[in-house]
């Protein structure tokens, strides 16, 4: 049965491989960003690329088009300011707690969403996630429109003060880094390639006795989780948590940073939160900054028609085809 499922995902890994040089050289230059780079504008990226992450397990590599994560990072975001506002906790745990607040929505969400596919499944969680919305919006310990400010970073384990944003800055690494490391590790498991073998071939997976519900399911609490611990950790740095992480159009913006960087890559979606990071950071200060939604739909509407495997897996169709014996894009 292992042997039909990994003739089921044969050729279907990941387009790029990172071999332990390059992961090593890109800590290093995570560990070294914020000597060159203005540290907010980095854990924002950090944040949002995690959420991305975490967005991408799902339809990357599950073949489920989620229009409700929204909910899940703002659930994350509103659970961590409500306790580290009024019980003082540290921000691990505070972290801990939206992860796990995440984890628990998303496993409603999914009992009653993964037994529908395609648009039908896109359109249920699209709807749960506007219930969540307006439930935020009218919760009086969420501050409304208003937003819930004030929350306080806190000391990390009781000792590490992070109101200073370098200290700050490393926490927003770890916690990114922990999250990508769970995300790989899933997607290089058995577990992994049974998801693999459902989104390219659902009917036989069932066939060969795997129980496919359970396996989105799990899949769909997974990516929750980790949106959540990502608008737990943005709320953290931003001090504040709103409507906009709820709203439906940050559902859009993560489908976006997905397609962007390339959906089913490992560092796709962490390519796309940087690009859609640097415009929207870019362009909000100028003129252009009220039709920065038009831009990003400039973008969308490009990278469908002209990338379609988005930049990481664009590069890495490239480098396989001219370069086979560099490794980039070969199938594992």
């Amino acid at each position: 049965m292992n042997t039909l499922v990994r003739s089921a995902t044969a050729g279907l890994r990941l387009p790029l491989s990172q071999p332990h040089l390059g992961s090593a050289l890109l800590l290093l230059a995570a560990l070294l960003a914020p000597a060159l780079i203005y540290p907010v504008f980095l854990m924002k990226f950090l944040c949002l690329a995690l959420f991305a992450c975490a967005f991408n397990l799902m339809l990357g590599f599950v073949g489920m088009l989620s229009f409700g994560h929204a909910a899940f990072l703002s659930t994350g975001g509103y659970v961590t300011g409500y306790l580290m506002i009024n019980s003082g906790i540290t921000p691990e745990l505070g972290v801990l707690a939206g992860t796990a607040a995440s984890a628990l929505l998303g496993f409603l969400f999914g009992k009653l969403s993964v037994k529908r596919e395609g648009i039908y499944f896109a359109m249920v969680t699209l709807a749960l996630s506007q219930l969540v919305f307006f439930f935020y919006l009218q919760a009086p310990f969420t501050g409304g429109e208003n937003g819930m400010q004030g929350i306080p970073r806190g000391h990390l384990f009781g000792l590490i003060d992070l109101s200073d944003n370098l200290a700050m800055y490393y926490f927003v690494l770890a916690v990114f880094l922990i999250g990508f490391g769970i995300i790989f590790r899933t997607i290089h498991s058995p577990f992994g390639q049974i998801l693999t073998a459902i989104r390219e071939n659902e009917p036989r997976a069932v066939s060969l006795g795997y129980n496919v519900r359970q396996y989105k399911l799990l899949a769909f609490v997974i990516s929750a989780a980790l949106a959540g611990m990502a608008g737990a950790t943005k709320a953290l740095v931003f001090e504040l948590e709103s409507l906009t992480d709820a709203h439906w159009h940050m559902s859009g913006e993560v489908v976006l940073m997905t397609l962007l960087g390339g959906m089913g890559t490992v560092f796709g979606p962490v390519v796309g939160a940087a690009i859609l990071v640097a415009i929207a950071t870019l362009f909000s200060g100028g003129e252009l900054g009220n039709y920065i939604h038009i831009i990003m739909g400039f973008i969308f509407v490009t990278c469908v028609l002209a990338f379609r495997r988005g930049v990481v897996g664009e590069f890495g169709h490239f480098m396989h085809k001219n370069f086979p014996a560099s490794g980039f894009g070969r199938p594992q």
